[in-house]
Protein backbone atom coordinates (compact mmCIF):
# COMPACT_ATOMS: atom_id res chain seq x y z
CA UNK A 1 0.00 0.00 0.00
CA UNK A 2 1.50 3.36 -0.99
CA UNK A 3 2.13 5.76 1.83
CA UNK A 4 -0.54 8.44 2.06
CA UNK A 5 1.00 11.82 2.77
CA UNK A 6 -0.48 14.67 4.74
CA UNK A 7 -0.54 16.61 1.47
CA UNK A 8 -2.73 13.89 -0.12
CA UNK A 9 -5.16 14.08 2.79
CA UNK A 10 -5.21 17.88 2.79
CA UNK A 11 -5.86 17.91 -0.96
CA UNK A 12 -8.69 15.39 -0.62
CA UNK A 13 -10.42 17.29 2.17
CA UNK A 14 -9.98 20.73 0.66
CA UNK A 15 -11.13 19.78 -2.84
CA UNK A 16 -14.13 17.61 -1.92
CA UNK A 17 -17.32 19.63 -2.14
CA UNK A 18 -19.65 16.62 -2.52
CA UNK A 19 -19.00 13.39 -0.64
CA UNK A 20 -20.94 10.15 -1.08
CA UNK A 21 -20.84 8.26 2.23
CA UNK A 22 -21.31 4.54 1.54
CA UNK A 23 -22.59 2.59 4.52
CA UNK A 24 -24.33 5.53 6.18
CA UNK A 25 -26.18 4.67 9.38
CA UNK A 26 -29.26 6.39 10.75
CA UNK A 27 -28.02 5.69 14.31
CA UNK A 28 -26.23 8.74 15.80
CA UNK A 29 -23.85 6.54 17.81
CA UNK A 30 -22.46 4.85 14.69
CA UNK A 31 -19.18 6.20 13.27
CA UNK A 32 -20.63 6.66 9.78
CA UNK A 33 -23.32 8.89 11.22
CA UNK A 34 -21.15 11.17 13.29
CA UNK A 35 -18.39 11.34 10.64
CA UNK A 36 -20.98 12.29 8.01
CA UNK A 37 -22.45 14.93 10.27
CA UNK A 38 -18.98 16.25 11.07
CA UNK A 39 -18.17 16.59 7.35
CA UNK A 40 -21.51 18.30 6.73
CA UNK A 41 -20.75 20.81 9.50
CA UNK A 42 -17.40 21.49 7.84
CA UNK A 43 -19.25 22.62 4.72
CA UNK A 44 -19.27 19.48 2.59
CA UNK A 45 -22.43 18.17 0.98
CA UNK A 46 -22.68 14.58 2.26
CA UNK A 47 -24.91 12.22 0.29
CA UNK A 48 -25.70 9.05 2.27
CA UNK A 49 -25.76 5.65 0.57
CA UNK A 50 -27.37 2.64 2.24
CA UNK A 51 -29.95 0.38 0.54
CA UNK A 52 -31.58 -0.41 3.89
CA UNK A 53 -32.45 3.26 4.45
CA UNK A 54 -33.12 4.41 0.88
CA UNK A 55 -35.63 7.24 0.70
CA UNK A 56 -35.06 8.43 4.26
CA UNK A 57 -33.33 11.72 5.07
CA UNK A 58 -29.88 11.96 6.65
CA UNK A 59 -27.44 14.90 6.68
CA UNK A 60 -30.21 16.93 5.01
CA UNK A 61 -30.07 14.62 1.96
CA UNK A 62 -32.09 11.70 0.67
CA UNK A 63 -30.44 8.36 1.36
CA UNK A 64 -29.71 6.49 -1.88
CA UNK A 65 -29.64 2.73 -2.32
CA UNK A 66 -26.51 2.86 -4.49
CA UNK A 67 -23.94 5.23 -5.94
CA UNK A 68 -25.58 4.82 -9.36
CA UNK A 69 -28.73 6.56 -8.08
CA UNK A 70 -26.90 9.77 -7.18
CA UNK A 71 -27.57 12.46 -9.77
CA UNK A 72 -25.01 14.99 -8.51
CA UNK A 73 -21.33 14.93 -9.40
CA UNK A 74 -19.37 13.45 -6.49
CA UNK A 75 -15.81 14.45 -5.61
CA UNK A 76 -15.11 11.85 -2.94
CA UNK A 77 -16.44 8.45 -1.89
CA UNK A 78 -16.12 7.72 1.84
CA UNK A 79 -16.45 3.96 2.44
CA UNK A 80 -17.85 2.56 5.70
CA UNK A 81 -18.11 -1.06 4.55
CA UNK A 82 -16.00 -4.18 5.03
CA UNK A 83 -12.90 -4.48 2.85
CA UNK A 84 -14.44 -7.27 0.76
CA UNK A 85 -17.17 -4.85 -0.43
CA UNK A 86 -14.62 -2.28 -1.65
CA UNK A 87 -14.03 -3.61 -5.20
CA UNK A 88 -17.69 -3.36 -6.15
CA UNK A 89 -17.99 0.10 -4.63
CA UNK A 90 -14.86 1.31 -6.44
CA UNK A 91 -16.00 -0.11 -9.77
CA UNK A 92 -19.43 1.49 -9.41
CA UNK A 93 -17.87 4.82 -8.39
CA UNK A 94 -15.39 4.85 -11.28
CA UNK A 95 -18.14 4.03 -13.73
CA UNK A 96 -20.67 6.55 -12.36
CA UNK A 97 -18.46 9.56 -11.53
CA UNK A 98 -15.98 10.45 -14.30
CA UNK A 99 -14.71 13.47 -12.32
CA UNK A 100 -14.20 11.54 -9.08
CA UNK A 101 -11.14 12.82 -7.21
CA UNK A 102 -10.83 10.64 -4.11
CA UNK A 103 -11.79 7.25 -2.75
CA UNK A 104 -11.45 7.23 1.04
CA UNK A 105 -11.55 3.97 2.99
CA UNK A 106 -12.23 4.30 6.70
CA UNK A 107 -10.16 2.90 9.57
CA UNK A 108 -9.29 -0.80 9.13
CA UNK A 109 -10.56 -0.77 5.53
CA UNK A 110 -8.08 -1.48 2.73
CA UNK A 111 -8.12 -3.21 -0.63
CA UNK A 112 -4.91 -3.09 -2.65
CA UNK A 113 -6.38 -4.27 -5.97
CA UNK A 114 -9.29 -1.82 -5.88
CA UNK A 115 -6.91 0.97 -4.83
CA UNK A 116 -4.59 0.13 -7.72
CA UNK A 117 -7.50 0.23 -10.18
CA UNK A 118 -8.64 3.63 -8.89
CA UNK A 119 -5.12 5.08 -8.95
CA UNK A 120 -4.69 3.84 -12.52
CA UNK A 121 -7.71 5.99 -13.39
CA UNK A 122 -6.14 9.04 -11.73
CA UNK A 123 -8.18 8.88 -8.53
CA UNK A 124 -6.50 9.62 -5.19
CA UNK A 125 -6.92 6.74 -2.73
CA UNK A 126 -6.71 7.01 1.04
CA UNK A 127 -6.94 3.79 3.03
CA UNK A 128 -7.31 3.03 6.74
CA UNK A 129 -7.87 6.67 7.75
CA UNK A 130 -10.77 8.69 9.12
CA UNK A 131 -11.52 12.23 7.91
CA UNK A 132 -12.91 13.16 11.35
CA UNK A 133 -9.45 12.45 12.79
CA UNK A 134 -7.45 13.90 9.90
CA UNK A 135 -9.52 17.07 9.47
CA UNK A 136 -8.67 18.66 12.85
CA UNK A 137 -5.08 17.47 12.59
CA UNK A 138 -4.45 19.00 9.16
CA UNK A 139 -7.19 21.48 8.29
CA UNK A 140 -8.12 23.27 11.51
CA UNK A 141 -4.62 24.58 12.22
Amino acid sequence: MPLTTDEDIRAALSSAKVIALVGASMKPERPSNYVGEFLRQKGHRVIPVNPGHAGKTLFGETVHASLSEIEADVDMIDIFRQSDAVPGIVQEALSRFPKLQTIWMQLDITHSEAAKEARARGVRVIEDRCPKIEYPRLMDV
